[in-house]
């Protein structure tokens, strides 16, 4: 299949992971900034959900998240055969030391940083979201992974009260003059 010539060919892995909470538009920025780029995107989520044949919500609830975790931290590492991608990761997969330095290997950490409100208000189906639970649980999971995002991350985006359009206009003008897209 010939290479699109408007495609970017980058040398050795150098994948794009987007990573932060539950709503922050990882997987839309992704798909949105692989279109205008010409990258392609991937959804760890998805991955996993392929791999094992069951909606995350279903994986949680038959196997728990312990399963979960560890066929999405084999998907992550899967990716190291693959070039150039836009990654958006789980909320979780920070959680495991191992999916940081993986990911640190095979390109950048970028953090979607936004407050848990704001998060909460963008998720459309929360029932979806086994690792949500009530808004106290929300909050607790909030807390526990905003240090583990901000340490993963080699470039911080600050989505607080913009659009979804500022938010991708931004990062792609940061990744583009960084060289990263």
């Amino acid at each position: 299949m010939p290479q699109d010539p408007r495609y970017v060919v980058h040398e050795g892995c150098d994948h794009l992971f987007f990573v932060g909470f539950l709503g922050a538009g990882k997987s839309t920025l992704a798909r949105n900034l692989g279109g205008l780029f010409h990258r392609p995107h991937v959804d760890t989520d998805r991955l996993v959900e392929r791999a094992l044949g069951r909606s995350v919500a279903q994986i949680f609830a038959e196997e728990g998240e312990g399963r979960f975790r560890d066929e999405e931290t084999s998907q992550l590492r899967r990716l190291r055969a693959r070039k150039s991608l836009l990654v958006s990761c789980g909320g979780g997969i920070v959680e495991r030391p191992e999916n940081c330095e993986l990911m640190h290997e095979m390109g950048v950490v970028v953090f979607l940083d936004g407050d848990l409100e704001d998060s909460l208000r963008q998720i459309r189906r929360p029932d979806l979201r086994p690792d949500l639970g009530s808004a106290e649980h929300a909050a607790e999971v909030y807390r526990r992974r905003r240090p583990l995002y901000e340490k993963a991350a080699d470039i911080t985006v600050d989505i607080r009260n913009k659009t979804f359009e500022q938010v991708a206009l931004e990062s792609g003008k940061l990744l583009w003059e960084k060289g990263l897209l």
